[in-house]
């Protein structure tokens, strides 16, 4: 039996594909489950809309491919974020996390990584913040009821952008349901921004993170960084990550149009193999 489970992140292969071709990338490359990604998009958003036909042919995929989905990396509150001053889109926020819930009931997604955002497209203050919270409060009341664990994604600006401030609004939530997700390459960049240690950073999260996304970065950019070529320390985020319990990763990065982009997923398991194998040689 392993001792940790590594998933491939949806956006890594081409959209054009079916979700068994997808569960048979992922699995042909090594990676142990799939994340999916429920985006800002008018075609993502509408998964939320899913028959139960519909689903019950993913759940076909998945028993018939061998590979599961078990986390849910969902974005689109990016575009209706639960925080807006606007009451028709947190209304709308609302019934996104709600059908999120269903859907991740229905096949079997254990982890919905949600954005640690009050806003994003408007300003924040401290109105949106409050909304955020109140918006938080009952989304994790939700889920609670289906047990799916909701878990803040550290983002790329100043509202939630480390381990230390998504903390902030767990304590004040304190339920098991609401966790932490955190983005490596975010924190990573956060630490060189505050001038901080991304370990200590993660250590604050101590009993409350539910699974790590590796993701590349460096300084200001936050996506389409091929590994290896940023500044992420990932052997150590591991290291730091497993002392703390976590078990649960996911390769984070994205298709952007590479004919070999099969290679580029064998290349990224590989990559992380490296990284885990040294991260975690005092443990064998």
């Amino acid at each position: 039996m392993k001792d940790y489970l590594l998933g491939l992140y949806e956006k890594s292969m081409p959209n054009y594909l079916s979700w068994k071709e997808k569960l048979t990338c992922a699995k042909e490359a090594g990676f142990d489950f799939v994340e999916m990604s429920i985006d800002e998009t008018d075609e993502k958003l509408a998964r939320l809309d899913s028959k139960k036909s519909e689903r019950f042919e993913i759940i076909k995929d998945i028993y018939e491919v061998g590979i599961p989905i078990r986390t849910m990396c969902l974005s689109g509150h990016r575009k209706y974020p639960i925080g807006s001053s606007n009451e028709a889109v947190r209304e709308k926020s609302i019934e996104i996390m709600e059908k999120a819930i269903d859907l991740a009931c229905d096949i079997g997604i254990r982890i919905i990584q949600i954005a640690g955002y009050d806003v994003y497209y408007e300003e924040s203050n401290s109105k949106t913040k409050e909304y955020f919270l109140i918006n938080l409060e009952k989304c994790v009341e939700m889920a609670a009821k289906k047990g799916v664990i909701l878990a803040f994604e550290t983002m790329e600006t100043e509202f939630m952008n480390t381990v230390s401030k998504a903390m902030h609004y767990v304590n004040k939530i304190n339920s098991p349901y609401l966790q932490i997700y955190p983005d490596a390459g975010n924190i990573t960049n956060a630490a060189v921004l505050y001038n901080n240690c991304v370990f200590e950073d993660i250590k604050a999260g101590k009993g409350h993170i539910a699974a790590v996304h590796l993701k590349e970065t460096i300084p200001n950019k936050f996506r389409e960084i091929p590994f290896g070529t940023g500044h992420v320390d990932f052997e150590n985020i591991i290291k730091t990550s497993w002392a703390l319990g976590v078990r649960k990763y996911v390769a984070e990065f994205w298709y952007t149009g590479n004919e070999n982009w099969m290679d580029d997923i064998k290349n990224a398991r590989r990559f992380m193999d490296e990284k885990f194998k040294r991260a975690l040689k005092e443990y064998a």
